[in-house]
């Protein structure tokens, strides 16, 4: 019998219980698999397996099943043998205390953060910028903390690229960097984040870490889910710097715990490709950093992906817990792949990894786990233990249960819009529009003053549209300026607003 600081994963072929040190499960983890092996059954036992423990969780719901953690389970068939052939289990059907969250806000609360959160380096590879366009981009955030104008949403930064165009002297040393170029290039980039639908991630309220943090009123891990099934097809970059900017904020934000008898955190990002196909080579060794070093935030990552050949092997050689079901090796190239999943492992006299690998049925796979001291086990072939919350997706009216009775209902819901880079531009350039026409105006008596100060008048009124049209623009530069200031573009320095 295992441990009562351990988790229990599954039995092994002489039917005992396999189980992870909770207090090692900040090392984190990968859950690998071909599709149809029962990586997202596996994902939903760990974390019922962190709630039980009083780990909060966040993950990502990309197929729109995991939101089953929140209704008692009904198992049947094999799931029902499954469970009869682990009398120590104790399995006891469950519903887990779930909060439910949604970009869009239709299928959960609105999870939002702002692009001052968020930080030029995360944007530029959300933006997937070129360098003269990156380095423009910091030019207007350097701008935005002198000025002092937060960004928060599109509008202020687009706001902010208009002003810095209109008015090129602000950019000082930077002047340089900015070009006409540059800004109507950052304007597209951002009409086409637009079009898929991002700017509803950005603005306020932003997610506030404590929130998902906050246990059960039971004891048990909160566990947040995401619900990731659109947003992950129609924009996998935003899926992906959405999570990336998640893993900063906890790491600059968190304070040091050291070695302690379980974690606070398990972060499990599906489609874990996504968050490092592309990024620039400054932001993917600044994230292979995080990884390495929030452990001791305590905070675990579990990255669920097809194959392990997926993540970078800087990432890869950090992870502790590995779950591998069956992959599937028809060509020459995933054979090499196959055999480099195989040598992954500690191994085992009695397995042969290569072999089993291809043999595995749904709900086994090969397990690492780490040992008391932190070093690796040797592989083993395991039966994963089924759930207890139902496997599957809950209905709308289930759903909206949830979304009503949730902690948080009320606290996200409702956008709100205050004063930032937009605002203070458009403020300024409306009192310029006012001032400037009377510094003009003639020096003349009576009916001629009238006459020339009623013509002044409606030429103020057009230069006044267009001023406020500059400040708009000149905002949203604003906004970039902000976005430096995240975790990862603490690269450059500065202090967070």
């Amino acid at each position: 019998m295992l441990a009562a600081n351990q988790f229990v994963l599954g039995a092994d072929p002489d039917g005992q219980p396999v189980g992870q040190l909770l207090r090692l499960a900040n090392r984190h983890g990968l859950i690998a698999g071909a599709t149809g092996t029962g990586k997202t059954v596996t994902l939903q036992r760990l974390i019922e397996s962190f709630s039980d423990a009083g780990v909060a969780v966040f993950a990502a719901d990309v197929k729109g099943d995991l939101c089953g953690l929140g209704a008692v389970g009904t198992p049947q068939g094999k799931v029902a043998e499954r469970i009869a052939s682990m009398p120590w289990l104790q399995h006891q059907p469950a519903a887990y205390p779930v909060t439910l969250w949604d970009v869009h806000g239709h299928s959960g609360h609105p999870l939002r953060t702002t692009l001052s959160e968020m930080g030029p380096l995360l944007l530029g590879a959300l933006l997937e910028l070129t360098d003269s366009q990156q380095a423009a981009l910091y030019a207007a955030f350097k701008v935005a903390d002198r000025e002092g104008l937060l960004l928060l949403d599109l509008k202020d930064l687009k706001a902010l690229l208009g002003h810095l165009k209109d008015h090129p002297e602000v950019l000082g040393e930077d002047s340089a960097l900015f070009t006409s170029t540059s800004s109507q290039a950052l304007l597209r980039k951002l009409a086409g984040l637009e079009q898929q639908g991002a700017e509803a991630l950005f603005g306020e309220p932003a997610l506030q870490l404590e929130d998902i943090l906050h246990p059960d009123r039971d004891g048990r891990g909160r566990i947040h889910l995401l619900d990731a099934s659109r947003l992950v097809h129609e924009a996998p970059k935003v899926y992906a710097t959405f999570l990336l900017w998640l893993l900063a904020e906890l790491f600059e934000q968190l304070p040091e715990r050291g070695d302690a008898d379980k974690p606070i955190l398990a972060l499990f990002f599906d489609e874990a490709h996504l968050l490092f196909n592309g990024t620039p080579k400054a932001l993917q060794e600044r994230l292979e950093q995080v990884v390495r070093l929030i452990r001791s935030k305590g905070v675990g990552v579990y990255f669920v992906t097809q194959s392990p050949g997926d993540l970078p092997d800087a990432v890869l050689a950090q992870l502790g817990l590995r779950i591998q079901h069956a992959l599937r090796a028809f060509t020459a190239k995933e054979q090499k792949a196959l055999r480099a999943v195989a040598d992954g492992f500690r191994p085992n006299p009695s397995i042969d990894s290569l072999r089993v690998l291809t043999e595995l049925g749904i709900g086994e796979a090969l397990v690492g786990t780490l040992e008391d001291q932190g070093t690796p086990a040797m592989v083993q072939r395991l039966a994963i233990a089924p759930p207890q919350s139902r496997i599957g997706p809950l209905s709308e009216d289930e759903r909206a249960v949830l979304i009503r009775q949730s902690p948080l209902a009320g606290r996200y819901d409702k956008p709100i819009d205050r004063e930032s880079a937009y605002e203070l531009l458009t403020a300024r350039a409306q009192q310029a529009a006012s001032e400037k026409p009377e510094q003009g105006k003639p020096m003349v008596a009576g009916k001629a003053a009238a006459d020339i100060g009623s013509v002044a008048g409606e030429l103020l009124g057009g230069l006044a549209g267009q001023v406020v049209k500059s400040a708009m623009r000149q905002a949203a530069n604003q906004i970039g300026r902000q976005l430096v200031r995240g975790l990862l573009g603490s690269l450059l320095g500065g202090k967070r607003r």
